[in-house]
């Protein structure tokens, strides 16, 4: 049964991986329930820069970069880590995912040659 909550989940969550989430500042960036504790911002202007999270999530020539790490519920007694990222490349205006930690991995996002514009509490109205 958690098994199934766990897949029903995911593909809730695909649905909302293509961009649509990130159209206004009044929007939300993830699923409801999911309780965000942290954000990162970055940037980088000569778009020489390349950012890569766990699964599938790399992009090069990023020129903004939102990474948010939180708890989400997946049944009643599932707590797991979730990051959900968004970026812009110089060929690509909106790019979003995610990674679900269940226990067994490690989140870690690797960024290379981005400025950190800012770490903390998430600011959700915040879109530049």
């Amino acid at each position: 049964m958690a098994r199934e909550t766990f897949t029903a989940t995911l593909l809730f969550i695909g649905l909302f991986s293509d961009g649509s989430l990130a159209q206004s500042k009044t929007e939300r960036r993830y699923p409801d329930g999911t309780d965000i504790t942290f954000q990162w911002t970055y940037s980088c202007p000569t778009s020489k820069c390349a950012f890569s999270c766990p699964g599938a999530g790399r992009a090069s020539h990023v020129t903004k970069l939102t990474i948010f790490m939180g708890r989400m519920r997946i049944g009643s007694d599932q707590n797991p880590f979730a990051l959900f990222y968004e970026y812009s490349t110089k060929y690509i205006p909106r790019g979003n995912g995610f990674t679900i930690d269940t226990g067994l991995g490690t989140l870690a996002c690797q960024v290379s040659g981005m400025k950190l514009d800012y770490s903390g509490p998430p600011k959700l109205g915040d879109r530049d």
